[in-house]
C-alpha cells in the first residue's frame, strides 16, 4: 500500500440505485464551500483500493421534492424566501470519471470511500506519469502546470508518444485571435528542446509560418511577468527566446528583395533567400500543373524529361547537344528539338511523345518560373535549406506568408519530401524533426479534391513516426481536417472553442459541464489529451517568452524595398562584412538585372571566403547576347562552374571566342552610347 499523509477529506462517495457507482464513474458530495470544481483530480482511498478521479460534472441539490414548494413556502414572493423560518438543506454533488484504479486488476466500481483532494503524487500517479518520469531513462516533456484545488503541479507528455516511436505527432485546435495555438506550439518547442531524452539523439523543428508575421520574431525575447517566470522555474523550461532560429523566405519579383515581413535592418540579415530552379521543382511538377489539363501522356512526357533529359549530357537527334539545368535551358532544348522536327518534316512525333503534348508540357513547365517568379528562378543556381547539416535544438522558419497559394503548395511539399529522403538516410544531421503546420482546415480539408499537400500531410501522419518525421498541426476547426491526420495525432489539444464546433458529433464524449468549460476557456489554458491520460485534463501554460508577431511588428516594423542595386549590396554585404557597398555599384552598374542575379545567385549558393572577388567572376563571365538575341553560348563557362556540367554545344567556343571578353564588349556598348547590356 502507498504510504500517504492524511489530509482532510473533502466528500465521500454516493450510490444510488439510479446513479451507482461503476468502474469508470462515480458521483460524489461535498460541503457548499469546496476547492473543486470541472476538471479537477480527487483520490477516493478505501482499504487497500485507491481510486483517482477527474471531475467532469456538477449539481447543486436541496430537500425540495418541486419548485412549487418553494414559491408556496414564500408566498409567491421572491423577496421573502429569505425570511423562512428553517434553512432548507443543501448540498454539492459532483459526477467524475475514473483516470486509474490502483492495482489495476481486478476492476472493480469505485467503492463508497472518503474523496480527497489530489497531491502532487496523485497527479503523477493518476496521469500514469510515473511510468516515464522516474524511469532509468526517464522521457518526461512538460506541456504545463495542473492547477486546480489550489496545486500547481507540472504535467507531463511521454516523448515516446509525442515524437515516437510508439505514437507521434500533435495538433491542436482553437478558435482564431486568442494568441493560444501558435502560443502554445512555441512554449512545447522550447520544452522538448530543453527535455528531449538524450538517448533519442538530437531535435530540430521546421516551422512554415502560413499567416502574417506569427513566427517572424522566435528569437527575440518578449515580456513576461513575474507569474510567468515562476512558471518556468516550475516546469524547468529557460524563459529564454530561441537561441538557433534560421530564417528562409523567397525573394519578391524582382530577384533581390525579400518577401517577408521580417525586413528591418537589425534583422533581415539573419534571413537566407529560398530560390529554387527547374532541378528543385520538377519532381514537384504534380503540385503546380493543373490536373485536369495534365493527362497521363503528359505525365509520361515529364518523366521521360526527368530521366533523360534534366541535369545530363543530351543529344536530340539533329545534331545539338544539351545540358538542361534550368528553365532557359529547358526553353531552349524545345526550340531546337521543334525546329530539328519542322526541318526535318516529322512534325507529328519525337521519341514516341506527339507534339502536341510536348507543346502542352512545355507551356506548363515554362510559365512555372512566372507564377511563383521570386520562389522559382528563371536560370542561375538555387538557394535551398542547409539540408544534411541540420544543427540540433535549432528552429528552422519558413516564411511563406506573402507567397501565393500555389507557391505555398510548392514550399511545403517540397521541404516536407527533402525531409523524409533525409531521413530514411539518416543523414539531415538530426534524428527527429518536428514540423509545424497552422491553417490545417486549408491544407487537409475533411472534403474537396486530394491534392498533393494533402497526400503529404496523411503520409507524414500514417507513417512520418517510424522515421523521426514529427507532425505538429493547427486549426481552427477539428471537425473540418481530414480525419486520418488528426485521428493519427497521439496527443489532442483544444483551447478555446466555439459552441457550434462543439456541437458536432466529434465532441460528444465530453460531459455539458467540460464542454462549457472549454467553450469560456481563458487565454493561457488548454485541454490536453495523451494515451497516457484516460480523461481529456485542463492545464496551463505560461505565455512564451518570445516577441509575437503583431508585437514584433511594432518594435521592427517592416522596411520598404529597397533599389535594385542597394539590394543587391545588402545582400553581398550581408555575406562578407568587408564588401563595400560602392564597390558593387560599380561593377553592376552596366550590367542587366538578369546578369546581376545570376552572380548574386551564385554567390549566395557558393559562399566564397571572397565574395566580392567571387562575383566579379560571375559577372564576368557574362556577356551581351548576339543580334539573334540567343545568349545560351555565353552561358557556358559560367554554367560549367555552377553545375559541373559535360561537353559543350558543338561551337560554343567558337561563338564565345568570336563575341570577345567581357571588358572588350562593354567599351564597345558604351562607346556607341548603349549604358546598359542586353541578353
Amino acid at each position: 500500500m502507498i504510504a500517504r499523509p492524511d489530509p482532510v477529506a473533502i466528500g465521500r462517495v454516493v450510490a444510488t440505485e439510479l446513479k451507482p457507482s461503476t468502474p469508470h464513474q462515480f458521483h460524489f458530495w461535498t460541503a457548499n464551500e469546496t476547492t473543486i470544481g470541472i476538471g479537477a483530480i480527487v483520490r477516493v482511498a478505501e482499504g487497500e483500493r485507491v481510486v483517482y478521479g477527474v471531475v467532469t460534472d456538477g449539481f447543486a441539490y436541496s430537500d425540495l421534492a418541486t419548485p412549487l414548494h418553494d414559491v408556496i413556502g414564500a408566498e409567491g414572493d421572491p423577496a421573502r424566501a429569505a425570511e423562512s423560518p428553517t434553512v432548507r438543506q443543501e448540498i454539492r454533488y459532483w459526477t467524475a470519471a475514473v483516470l486509474r484504479q490502483i492495482p489495476e486488476e481486478p476492476l472493480q466500481p469505485v467503492p463508497l470511500g472518503q474523496v480527497f483532494v489530489a497531491s502532487d503524487t496523485d497527479v503523477a500517479q493518476a496521469l500514469r506519469m510515473d511510468a516515464y518520469l522516474h524511469s532509468a531513462t526517464p522521457t518526461a516533456i512538460p506541456i504545463g502546470l495542473y492547477t486546480s484545488g489550489g496545486l500547481e503541479a507540472p504535467v507531463y507528455l511521454d516523448a515516446d508518444f509525442l515524437l515516437g516511436p510508439e505514437a507521434a505527432h500533435l495538433n491542436i485546435s482553437g478558435v482564431s485571435g486568442l494568441a493560444t495555438k501558435t502560443s502554445a506550439v512555441e512554449f512545447l518547442l522550447a520544452s522538448v528542446f530543453r527535455h528531449f531524452p538524450a538517448h533519442k539523439g538530437r531535435v530540430a523543428a521546421v516551422c512554415f509560418n502560413v499567416k502574417g508575421p506569427d513566427l517572424c520574431f522566435l528569437d527575440q525575447p518578449g515580456e513576461l511577468s513575474d507569474e510567468d517566470r515562476r512558471r518556468y522555474e516550475l516546469l524547468d523550461v529557460p524563459a529564454a527566446p530561441f537561441e538557433h532560429v534560421h530564417y528562409f523566405a523567397p525573394l519578391k519579383a524582382d530577384g533581390v528583395n525579400l518577401n517577408t515581413l521580417r525586413t528591418h535592418p537589425e534583422l533581415v540579415d539573419d534571413v537566407t533567400p529560398l530560390t529554387w530552379g527547374l532541378q528543385e521543382v520538377v519532381d514537384f511538377a504534380e503540385v503546380l500543373l493543373n490536373r485536369d489539363d495534365i493527362d497521363a501522356k503528359a505525365d509520361a512526357f515529364i518523366d521521360y524529361l526527368r530521366d533523360r533529359v534534366l541535369g545530363r549530357a543530351f543529344e536530340d537527334g539533329f545534331g545539338n547537344s544539351h545540358q538542361v539545368g534550368t528553365f532557359a535551358d529547358l526553353d531552349r532544348f524545345f526550340r531546337l528539338v521543334f525546329d530539328g522536327l519542322e526541318m526535318s518534316g516529322r512534325s507529328d512525333t519525337w521519341r514516341t511523345h506527339h507534339i502536341a503534348t510536348m507543346r502542352k508540357v512545355r507551356n506548363r513547365l515554362s510559365n512555372i518560373s512566372t507564377r511563383c517568379k521570386g520562389l522559382v528562378t528563371d536560370d542561375g543556381p538555387s538557394s535551398d535549406l542547409p539540408w544534411g547539416s541540420f544543427e540540433d535544438r535549432a528552429v528552422y522558419v519558413i516564411d511563406v506568408a506573402n507567397v501565393d497559394p500555389l507557391g505555398q503548395d510548392l514550399v511545403f511539399a517540397r521541404a516536407v519530401s527533402k525531409l523524409r529522403e533525409h531521413l530514411e538516410r539518416r543523414d539531415l544531421g538530426v534524428d527527429a524533426v518536428v514540423v509545424f503546420v497552422d491553417e490545417l482546415n486549408k491544407y487537409a480539408p475533411g472534403d474537396g479534391p486530394e491534392t498533393y499537400v494533402k497526400k503529404m500531410l496523411l503520409d507524414i501522419s500514417e507513417r512520418g513516426r517510424y522515421l523521426g518525421l514529427v507532425l505538429f498541426s493547427a486549426e481552427q476547426f477539428r471537425s473540418q481536417v481530414h480525419r486520418r491526420v488528426v485521428g493519427n495525432a497521439g496527443t489532442q489539444v483544444y483551447g478555446r472553442m466555439d459552441m457550434d464546433e462543439l456541437a458536432t458529433p466529434g465532441y460528444q464524449v465530453l460531459s455539458p459541464a467540460t464542454k462549457i468549460k472549454l467553450a469560456t476557456l481563458p487565454v493561457g489554458e488548454l485541454m490536453v489529451r495523451h494515451p497516457h491520460f484516460t480523461q481529456p485534463i485542463f492545464v496551463r501554460f505560461p505565455k512564451p517568452p518570445v516577441l509575437r508577431g503583431r508585437d514584433g511588428m511594432g518594435r521592427f516594423p517592416a522596411a520598404v524595398d529597397l533599389p535594385f542595386e542597394d539590394a543587391v549590396a545588402r545582400q553581398l554585404v550581408h555575406m562578407d562584412r568587408r564588401v563595400r557597398p560602392n564597390q558593387v555599384k560599380d561593377l553592376i552598374a552596366d550590367r542587366t538585372e538578369e546578369d546581376v542575379r545570376r552572380a548574386l545567385a551564385a554567390v549566395r549558393q557558393k559562399r566564397p571566403e571572397d565574395v566580392l572577388a567571387y562575383f566579379r567572376k560571375m559577372l564576368g563571365g557574362r556577356v551581351a547576347a548576339d543580334a539573334s538575341g540567343d545568349a545560351t553560348g555565353a552561358l557556358d563557362a559560367t554554367r560549367a562552374t555552377q553545375f559541373g556540367t559535360g561537353p559543350r554545344e558543338p561551337g560554343a567556343k567558337k561563338r564565345a571566342a568570336g563575341r570577345g571578353s567581357g571588358a572588350v564588349r562593354r567599351k564597345a556598348c558604351l562607346s556607341n552610347g548603349v549604358s546598359r547590356i542586353s541578353r
